[in-house]
């Protein structure tokens, strides 16, 4: 609690530039295919750390007896000896071997069904036919407790049959990779032309801001948006004229999309965004180009040709910035060139060249993901280095001492050749300082910062059917008979609680304070609203980080490192008012 306090110049941090989210212009290619079937504060106290293991623990031997919160299923295993990714334009696919039915699909969970099992109630009811795999796992990831365990299941069945242990530790940031589904109906209920065309006609969508409206002729690239409204007569008359339509941000006006990032968020521990492209018939909206995001591109309707190519140079892998657009004549040959049907998956990495057409006269719509800006060691040391000089300047006096009097007879562009042993000396010295660095980097404080940032940037929680009935959403409070009933719901020292879901707030030392921050009453709409915090006082601190650390074990009001019992129950009643905890059984009231 001490380094949140001093916030080892947390206070003086500042992000070094300014920078916008971009959404991507266009969807890539890949390299790998594989074939899928349809189908407070006291020093004498306890650690966090130990009190999460003893609650872990708790937890392991209680796990029979207890029967009020289900456990969760074991991972679900890919199938194994995946083959390495094919670096021939034309990939051959690779035979995978189907799941059983059982491991391919996901099962098959009704809402209330699972609300009623993760209560501990035994109310019965039809399940609910769910008609495509994507509301399959929707529906299987609102019978999951654990957010964590949410993300990883939404992400396996994103990339399934790749496991996604061989995607990360082979293909992510090195290769493109394409999964072939031969199952239209895989991303059926995540976006169609049809909500575009609803969207377009109820909601506030504007060109430039919410729809851009492009075409790519004869090498050149055109932005037609008009001012205003995207009225659907203007909208459809622009595709009509060959413009593809993009949809930035998506996630302001779908339910669904903004549940698929919001969930895949805390997989990535970065910002999820997303573009929806809707592409005419016969032509092609964006130039070749690279983005500065890892891009995950899911057809959903229509076919669409793909050309990814690999970074021209060194300088240009894993791109911290978006590229120009680039003529035909600065591409090689790509890396892969194929077709993308609906419920296939391409993902490409930043810095890879791609570029995307219609052909034959069918459209295109895809959503393309993306994540990992700006996520980088660079960006991190970008941050880190200037606090860790200022640090070394006021701590250590070798950096205070002055430099040579003659240092500019030998330094410089001009002395580069220069083979004079003051020069080697020089250089050496500046080695052993800036090795000695490392010891004066506020590592812990910088990584709060980034927290605080992802905080901000990410989508407001989308709660399963058990946590809205487990928080503060739940409560039967309303209006009735002309005044409020069912008020007087209060915590005890006997209540136990955790967070609402996990990575959904951050405890970061700013000068003298401590400021909870969290997504909860964030928009859908990027940065729309300043960040939100709450400041914990010193005392409870330890608490805090308890709860923070402990998700998703239980932990008892009463057994929260606090002064006092008045505030045990002051910090829980703050934290559940406030949307960021749930109780193991619903609150009654008092």
């Amino acid at each position: 609690m001490d380094e949140l306090l001093n916030g080892n110049g947390a206070a003086l941090l500042k992000r070094r530039r300014g920078r916008r989210r971009r959404q991507p212009q266009s969807g890539g290619a890949s390299v790998l295919d594989l074939s899928l079937r349809s189908r407070k504060v006291r020093r004498h106290r306890k650690s966090a750390a130990s009190r999460v293991a003893a609650l872990r623990a708790r937890a392991l031997l209680s796990e029979d007896s207890d029967s009020k919160v289900p456990s969760v299923g074991g991972e679900r295993e890919g199938p194994a000896g995946l083959p390495e990714a094919s670096r021939s334009a034309e990939p051959r696919p690779v035979p995978v071997r189907p799941r059983p039915a059982s491991a391919t699909l996901p099962r098959r969970v009704e809402g209330r069904a699972a609300l009623s099992r993760s209560l501990g109630t035994h109310a019965e009811g039809p399940e609910r036919p769910w008609d495509s795999p994507l509301q399959q796992v929707l529906a299987e990831l609102n019978g999951i407790p654990s957010s964590r365990r949410r993300a990883a299941r939404l992400f396996e069945w994103l990339l399934a049959p790749l496991p996604p242990d061989h995607f990360y530790r082979r293909l992510w940031e090195r290769e493109a990779v394409l999964v072939r589904r031969q199952d239209p109906s895989y991303y059926e209920g995540l976006f169609s032309t049809a909500d575009l065309d609803s969207m377009l006609r109820d909601e506030d969508v504007h060109f430039g801001q919410h729809l851009d409206a492009a075409r790519y002729v004869d090498g050149r690239r055109e932005t037609l948006n008009p001012p205003g409204r995207a009225l659907p007569a203007t909208a459809w008359s622009l595709y009509r004229a060959g413009c593809s339509l993009r949809l930035l941000c998506p996630q302001a006006f779908s339910p669904t999309v903004w549940q698929f990032l919001a969930v895949l968020q805390e997989q990535f521990g970065s910002m999820a965004g997303s573009n929806v492209y809707l592409t005419p018939p016969n032509s092609q909206g964006f130039a070749p180009h690279y983005d500065d995001i890892e891009a995950f591109v899911l057809q959903l309707e229509g076919r669409k040709l793909w050309r990814v190519y690999r970074p021209r140079d060194p300088s240009e892998e894993l791109a911290l910035t978006s590229s120009p657009n680039f003529s035909q004549e600065d591409l090689g040959e790509p890396v892969l060139q194929t077709v993308l049907e609906p419920g296939d998956l391409l993902y490409f990495p930043r810095g890879f060249i791609h570029q995307a057409e219609c052909q034959d006269g069918v459209h295109s719509l895809h959503l393309t993901l993306s994540t990992y800006q700006r996520n980088s060691w660079g960006d991190f040391l970008e941050a880190v280095l200037p606090l860790a000089v200022q640090a070394a300047i006021e701590e250590n006096v070798e950096f205070r001492r002055g430099l040579p009097r003659d240092f500019m007879d030998y330094m410089g562009a001009q002395h580069s050749d220069s083979k004079d042993p003051r020069r080697t000396a020089f250089m050496e010295k500046v080695r052993v300082l800036v090795a000695r660095l490392g010891h004066f980097a506020p590592v812990d404080a910088v990584a709060d910062q980034r927290a605080k940032d992802f905080i901000h940037d990410s989508l407001p929680p989308v709660l399963t059917e058990r946590e809205k009935a487990l928080s503060v959403h739940g409560l039967p409070v309303r209006w009735e008979a002309g005044e409020p009933v069912n008020v007087g719901a209060q915590l005890t020292t006997e209540t136990q609680v955790h967070m609402l879901q996990d990575g959904i707030a951050r405890l970061v030392g700013e000068g003298d304070r401590l400021l909870l921050y969290y997504t909860v009453e964030n928009s859908r709409v990027y940065h729309l609203e300043e960040p939100k915090c709450l400041e914990v006082h010193p005392q409870q601190a330890d608490a805090v980080e308890l709860l923070l650390r402990s998700y998703p074990e239980f932990v008892r009001v009463g057994d929260l490192p606090c002064d006092s019992v008045e505030d045990q129950l002051s910090l829980a009643t703050t934290l559940y008012d406030k949307g960021l905890l749930l109780t193991k059984t619903p609150l009654v009231l008092s």
